[in-house]
């Protein structure tokens, strides 16, 4: 199983979702410091089931949730899902239906986490074997964290067989042992609980018992209590029927007493009723006295309010008398000051009266003076009026002409002035106004450098199409260069490691005669079955156990009809052609059917390994030899070699290829910055021409207003 992919949400630093892909080989994480980098690490090893917030660096597990900023609120839940490829099926077998493994933890505030594997509930002991199967998990030596490596060097032996565990792949039957143990000791635990259950219920029964005799003990007791009871309640019964007859008696002699008692209750029932006829007449008249008493009270209540209210009238009324007393006297101190005033008064008029008299005398003689004098000033003042009329028109009108005098030689000089003023303008204007065939000769530049630069930008987006086109084709023979160097690189490691492993380490002694044996593929499990351990003998003749050359016999025999000899498919020493053609290769099915034919010293072998002797000895399929497999591995080395060669070819041709694809997108964005130059100048050229051109039409038509003005003002002059 291979970590593909992880996602997270609302874990840590990863507010909003985000996906970590992981491609086959390296894939590495690079930022700044405080980026978040370690939180990858920590939701890998959290979603694998670690339960220590310390080893997660937060004060409790929830701090893992996305606690919020100045400009994002926190979360309530954070989640992550890793995903697994499980192509080669080798998860647990409740998990290994799929190609993909979907693995998610998810924590809510105070509520805890919750796994699921492929979107199913379980539980975390069931993520955690899942993945220690893996020999990996979220306390594996191979999630190597800050710090990790300093533990691993100081770490105790207990602790180093965690590493070695991990290594072995081993970790998930340590736990499920861990767990056996664990449920060993509490069924041990439940065993010894059941033996003291079992001496507590002995000793339950033993009281059981003691309660049973108890019980029929209490059942004897009690039917004899019963049965005194009965005879207890049958004298009772007798007792109470005698009472009831002496009862009876008693009741009969009450009843006469009722008998009697309920006559004396009709006859004082008649009296009631007599008293009552006479009680409404006297109703009434307590009524009619009540009443009485009641207008009596009223009219009693009235007079004391209409005394109160008298009474109240009469202080009133004395107080004003007092008041008004003091108000005659006042009026009377008042009529005597006025009679003092008009005494004084007729005094006055008297003097007033003969002082009027002089003065009406007096009055008549000034108004006749008064009206002399008044008919002379106004004669004066009509004669001054007129004269000064007169001499006020005279200095308006004197003024009137020097001012009109001034304004006219005012306004001459302005309009000599102006006259001047514009002569020169009108010199100006015509000296400045555009030419005619300058302006066509703009006008045209200004359309040729439009055109001009519409092909430049047509060229230019041209060259832009095409350098996107060599860069997205030289891409792709980039990626197929490095693929194929990959390759070329994977191959090459495979054949070091296959050539170190088939390196021959004889310390000293001859080399197995498989070392120098060449076989066509598929048929390495063929020459096994054929001869076993035999390829490990060498041909050195000092040797204990080796192989000899022996001539081929023209009387040695031939191997039935239509099989074909080992010896066409292997290339060996001389020392085995005479046993490889003394085997011949068939089919599974034909092997029992032939076998009856072979003659002495012949053998049938299957391209799967099977075999058959010709002395009745049959063997099946199945497995290869080491010598085989050194040969199959030899083999595999010159097909990887040749692959090799081929890959590095392949990569030399697509770095070539890439060289030159390169070399025409360096030429490529050349000619594409030359021409972006060229269509920015001719871009700059063209508006300096429109300015140019607009300036000039501006400039004619300001001078031909300026000149239409012109005209109009020296024609007003």
């Amino acid at each position: 199983m291979k970590i593909s992919r992880l996602r997270l949400l609302g874990f840590k630093s990863f507010a909003e979702p985000a996906d970590l892909v992981i491609a086959p080989g390296l894939t590495g994480v690079v930022g700044p410091n405080g980026c978040g980098k370690s939180n990858l690490l920590e939701a890998l090893r959290w979603v694998m089931g670690e339960t220590s917030h310390k080893s997660m660096r937060a004060a409790a597990m929830d701090d893992v949730i996305f606690s919020g900023t100045v400009a994002r609120p926190p979360r309530n839940v954070a989640e992550v899902t890793m995903f697994l490829d499980n192509t080669e099926r080798k998860a647990p077998s409740e998990f290994n239906g799929t190609d993909d493994i979907e693995i998610t933890r998810r924590i809510e505030r105070e509520a805890g986490s919750a796994y699921r594997i492929n979107g199913r509930e379980v539980r975390a002991r069931d993520v955690k074997i899942l993945f220690e199967d893996a020999a990996t998990g979220a306390r594996s030596p191979a999630l190597v964290r800050q710090g990790q490596i300093a533990e691993v060097v100081n770490a105790k032996p207990e602790q180093r067989r965690r590493i070695l565990e991990d290594a072995a792949g081993i970790a998930g039957l340590h736990s499920r042992r861990h767990d056996a143990e664990l449920r060993l000791k509490a069924a041990e635990t439940n065993l010894e609980r059941i033996g003291d259950v079992l001496g507590g219920l002995t000793s339950q029964i033993e009281s059981l018992k003691r309660q049973a005799r108890q019980a029929r003990r209490y059942k004897e007791l009690s039917g004899e209590i019963r049965r005194s009871e009965a005879l207890l309640a049958h004298l009772s019964w007798q007792e109470a029927q005698n009472d009831v007859t002496s009862l009876e008696a008693g009741m009969t002699e009450t009843l006469g007493k009722v008998a009697s008692a309920t006559r004396a209750e009709t006859q004082a029932i008649s009296d009631e009723a007599e008293a009552a006829d006479r009680v409404p007449p006297l109703r009434d008249e307590e009524a009619q006295r009540g009443a009485a008493l009641a207008r009596f009270r009223i009219e009693h209540d009235n007079l004391e309010r209409e005394a109160k209210r008298a009474a109240d009238r009469e202080r009133e009324v004395r107080a004003l008398v007092a008041q008004l007393e003091a108000d005659l006297e006042r009026e009377t101190k008042f009529i005597a000051e006025a009679n003092d005033i008009l005494e004084r008064l007729a005094t006055e008029i008297t003097d007033l009266t003969a002082a009027e008299e002089a003065a009406e005398i007096a009055e008549e003689t000034s108004h006749e003076t008064l009206d002399r004098l008044m008919s002379e000033l106004l004669a004066t003042e009509s004669k001054l009026t007129d004269i000064t009329a007169r001499a006020a028109e005279m200095r308006a009108r004197r003024n009137s002409l020097e001012n009109a005098n001034t304004e006219r030689r005012d306004a001459v000089s302005r309009i000599e002035r102006h006259l001047l003023s514009l002569g020169t303008q009108a010199r100006d204007a015509a000296s400045r106004a555009p030419d005619a065939l300058k302006l066509v000769e703009t006008t045209t530049a200004v359309e040729q450098l439009g055109a001009h630069c519409e092909t430049l930008e047509a060229e230019t987006l041209a060259a832009e199409a095409r350098t996107r086109e060599l860069a997205q084709a030289a891409k792709l023979k980039r990626d197929d260069a490095e693929q194929a160097r990959l390759s070329a690189s994977a191959l090459s490691t495979e054949r070091e490691t296959l050539a170190r492993l088939l390196v021959p380490d004889q310390n000293g002694k001859a080399p197995p005669i498989a070392d120098g044996i060449g076989v066509e593929a598929g048929y390495e499990a063929a020459l096994g079955a054929a001869f076993g351990d035999d390829l490990e003998a060498p041909v050195e003749k000092s040797a204990l156990v080796h192989w000899r050359l022996v001539e081929v016999s023209s009387k040695d025999p031939q191997l039935p009809a239509d099989v074909e000899p080992l010896s066409r498919y292997v290339d060996a020493p001389p020392e085995l052609l005479r046993s490889l053609k003394q085997t011949g290769v068939v089919s599974a099915e034909d092997g029992p059917r032939l076998q009856p034919l072979l003659k002495t010293g012949q053998r049938l072998v299957s391209r799967d390994g099977d075999l058959w002797r010709w002395d009745g000895f049959s063997a099946a399929g199945g497995s290869i030899t080491p010598a085989a497999q050194r040969i199959a591995g030899r083999n595999r080395l010159r097909d990887i070699a040749k692959r090799e060669a081929d890959a590095r070819e392949i990569a030399d041709e697509f770095a070539a290829t890439q060289a030159a694809m390169a070399e025409a997108l360096t030429q490529a964005e050349m000619a594409e910055r030359d021409l972006r130059h060229r269509w920015r100048e001719a871009q700059a050229e063209l508006l300096k021409s429109r300015d140019a051109l607009s300036f000039i039409e501006r400039t004619a038509a300001e001078t031909e207003n300026r000149l239409r003005s012109l005209a109009e003002a020296k024609a007003l002059a």
